[in-house]
């Protein structure tokens, strides 16, 4: 298991006897200092008493091998750009268990070429958390249908493709609609 306990520890402001004091039960300062350079092995029981300790979920200080962490160096604010008052990171998308994904290959509506939309699969009786939202869905022969979800009536889904001009389609009864759920742009131009 790989820590980032020194990680937060360092961007809490504590010193190793600080975290060693606020354990419960209190520990020594070398002890803490061993459990973060990994001369001894941390136990979940070590992990969930220094998360208690410094005031973060236990899954905080570990980092996971296929988790991949972005440093944050700026943050855009009504006030403009400025630099985090402390470390942070953001994690780099990783897909949730039945996502699926479409690729722009043209640009059509508010979505450019090269763009890549994650969307999360849903059961019928949710639908309704998509109005509003753009969704793909099966239509008869194999198609996919891909638009804004205007509305739903009974088991009839009310959908604008994105195409300038285009009416509203009606697809009865879908087995399944996936919503747009993460939006994966490259601003970098696409190779010709």
């Amino acid at each position: 298991m790989i820590t980032c306990l020194r990680e937060v520890r360092l961007a809490r402001g504590l010193t190793l006897q600080d975290v060693a004091d606020r354990c419960d039960p209190p520990t020594t300062a070398q002890t803490i200092g061993r459990l973060e350079t990994g001369t001894r092995t941390v136990s979940v029981a070590w992990l969930n008493r220094i998360a208690a300790a410094l005031g973060v979920a236990a899954a905080d200080l570990v980092r996971l091998p296929e988790r991949i962490d972005l440093p944050v160096i700026a943050i855009i604010a009504p006030q403009g750009l400025a630099a985090p008052r402390r470390p942070a990171a953001v994690h780099a998308p990783s897909p949730a268990p039945g996502q699926v994904a479409i690729l722009v290959s043209a640009s059509v509506g508010e979505y450019r070429a090269g763009d890549e939309i994650w969307c999360d699969r849903l059961a019928p009786p949710d639908y309704g958390t998509a109005l509003a939202r753009d969704v793909v869905l099966p239509r008869f022969a194999g198609r996919l249908l891909f638009g804004r979800l205007l509305g739903r009536e009974g088991g009839h889904l009310h959908v604008l493709p994105p195409a300038l001009g285009a009416r509203p389609l009606v697809v009865a009864d879908p087995p399944w609609l996936a919503v747009a759920a993460r939006l994966v742009r490259s601003l970098a131009p696409p190779p010709m």
